[in-house]
């Protein structure tokens, strides 16, 4: 699933050439592609038609676009998953070979938005949005935690989460709860900067400490986002089609044995989670196993031998 900043950079796209348009008609082509939504592929296009989109949105990895107008609070929520893609293209343009929803618009026929999704994994479908929220946002990623990169992410309270998960740093930056938008990739790219290994518990870390981290994460996303994030392959585009290329400046991910760039020792790659953690075994020193605590001292029992004596 793409991370936060190759949603965000597909979110500037859709700011820019869907928000405030006026839906014509919706085509669902795959009915996977709409599984998410309950009422169904039928019903899912009838609720767009005619709705007007407000300003598209994001929350680390998810998207939505809004509906601007006084019919039902709701939004639609896009789930990119591991191929999906969110294309702005001229209506005449042929057919993408995966194209699973195609929508027109009425206010601009000359383009229209287009979902491709290569493995069927993404999707859209329609929520409620949560009650009084300004930015709509689906009540299906409510306990979805604020993002790093957003104004209103809370530095204290995540501190404060952070000693409190007795877990690894790696699966805390990966809890999209605890901090969204952080998947394998930045994670990896942060830990890095930081010299931190993956495995360091997080009831270690110091406030100066995580507070560091977040600073490198931030850094991280914002330099991919300068670029256009991360695309290993062609699967992970803007809504033009363009694809980004921070993976030409990344420090740790995808670099096995390559040498570090701080220290020039082969950087390694661990099996971990499903995935790979990258690191540099100097610059990120793995914790030290706990020593157990040795029992308390007893006094020395006599033999039986000695008792029978006495």
């Amino acid at each position: 699933m793409p991370e936060l900043p190759e949603v965000e950079v597909v979110r500037r796209g859709l700011e820019r050439w869907v928000s405030g348009r006026t839906v014509a008609d919706v085509q669902v082509l795959h009915p996977r592609a709409v599984r998410r939504h309950l009422g169904g592929a039928e019903d899912f296009a009838a609720r767009l038609r005619g709705r007007r989109t407000g300003t598209a949105r994001r929350r680390g990895k998810y998207l939505w676009l809004p509906f601007d107008d006084d019919t039902a609070a709701e939004s639609v929520l896009a789930h990119l998953g591991m191929s999906g893609q969110l294309l702005v293209q001229p209506a005449g343009a042929p057919d993408e070979k995966h194209l699973r929803i195609r929508v027109r618009f009425a206010d601009d026929a000359g383009t229209e938005l287009r979902f491709v999704d290569q493995r069927t994994f993404g999707g859209l479908s329609l929520h409620d949005t949560v009650p009084g929220d300004p930015e709509g946002l689906p009540d299906a990623i409510a306990h979805i935690a604020r993002d790093p990169l957003d104004p209103a992410f809370d530095e204290a309270a995540f501190h404060t989460a952070l000693r409190r998960r007795r877990t690894t740093i790696k699966r805390a930056l990966l809890d999209q709860s605890l901090i969204s938008g952080v998947g394998n990739i930045y994670a990896d790219e942060a830990l890095w900067r930081s010299r931190l290994h993956y495995d360091r518990p997080t009831a270690t870390l110091t406030r100066p400490r995580s507070a560091e981290l977040l600073g490198h994460v931030r850094e991280v996303m914002t330099a991919a986002l300068a670029v256009g994030g991360t695309s290993f392959d062609s699967l992970y585009v803007n809504v033009n089609g363009e694809s980004g290329y921070f993976e030409r400046s990344l420090d740790a991910y995808g670099r096995e044995n390559e040498p570090c760039r701080r220290c020039g020792t082969a950087v390694r790659r661990r099996p971990w989670m499903n995935r790979s953690s990258y690191f540099c075994p100097r610059c990120q020193r793995p914790p030290r196993p706990a020593t157990a605590t040795p029992p308390a001292s007893r006094p020395a029992v006599p033999p039986l031998s000695a008792r029978a004596a006495s």
